[in-house]
């Protein structure tokens, strides 16, 4: 059996966490500051995201570590810090996700770097850059690996060999970023990535960020419609698009937008939803009434 379907059982979709920069920004994170410096500077504020996504539904967090890799951690000063950062990331979400019953997924996101032969990183480098990563995120407790915002399928893949390696007995979602053309910015299609990752031993396969919902239905239609047998497909959405208001950027999706929008994964078969960039807690709790809402109507007909 799928391991992730094993540990969430199969009362429906299954509503993830939300965007996690927005809120640091609107917490005082300077642009172009490390946000994985806060789980140890600022831990009460990373607590107090969490507990905000967990009581509006989500039953799983993404712990702060996007950029928690070491080339990203250089940029900041920060390279001598991966593990202690990773540690302390798990931990606070962890110490959340268990009060409130539900999990933590241990977030990797893009090296930064690319991979040969458009770059100069072999896969043997990008294995052992997320080994050292997800070192500090099973030190702090995490119940899954979540991959996220990929475009290239050698840097997934090898994220995902990764995880099997150090904690192989968790469940592992990898997600890639597509365009408006269904692909990703290396020209990856939905199918293709289902088909790969399912076969580098990924539970759950799918996609996040992008450009809004309406463009993220269309490539969870491709998703869903390449998935091989027992795999989970995930979908995590922008709240749309950026547009200035006033001096600062806000997404155009509302909440009552991504309810709907959930609304429509469910009837997909997506198995896991949630929201990304740009996304809040009130997106959360909405997308959660409307499952909820849903699977009462399935009941009742």
């Amino acid at each position: 059996m799928n391991r992730l379907r094993a540990l969430l059982g199969d009362d429906g979709p299954v509503l993830l966490d939300g965007g996690m920069g927005t809120l640091l920004q609107d917490s005082g994170l300077d642009d172009g500051g490390s946000g994985e410096l806060w789980n140890v500077e600022r831990p009460e504020v990373i607590a107090g995201i969490h507990t905000r996504y967990a009581e509006a539904g989500a039953r799983i967090l993404t712990t702060n570590t996007f950029g928690g890799t070491r080339p990203r951690l250089v940029m900041h000063g920060l390279e001598d810090r991966v593990h202690e950062l990773n540690e302390a990331g798990a931990a606070i979400a962890r110490g959340v996700a268990r009060a409130h019953g539900i999990l933590v997924a241990g977030d990797l996101g893009p090296t930064g770097e690319l991979l040969e032969p458009l770059g100069t990183m072999g896969p043997d480098e990008a294995r052992a850059i997320f080994e050292e990563q997800l070192t500090g995120l099973r030190d702090g407790g995490i119940d899954m690996v979540l991959v996220e915002t990929m475009s290239d399928l050698g840097e997934v893949t090898a994220a995902v060999e990764a995880a099997r390696h150090v904690v192989p007995d968790v469940p592992i979602i990898a997600t890639l970023s597509f365009d408006t053309n269904l692909r990703t910015m290396m020209g990856v299609r939905p199918a293709d990535a289902v088909e790969a990752l399912a076969a580098a031993g990924a539970d759950a396969v799918g996609a996040n960020c992008g450009r809004g919902p309406g463009e993220m239905e269309a490539i969870a239609a491709e998703l869903t419609q390449a998935r091989t047998e027992g795999l989970l497909v995930v979908a995590q959405s922008n709240a749309g698009l950026p547009q200035l208001v006033g001096d600062r950027f806000e997404y155009d999706a509302s909440p009552e937008d991504l309810a709907a929008h959930a609304r429509a994964l469910r009837d997909m078969g997506v198995d896991l939803v949630g929201a990304c960039c740009g996304s809040t807690p009130a997106h959360t709790a909405a997308m959660g009434r409307a499952l909820e809402l849903a699977a009462a109507e399935g009941r009742h007909t």
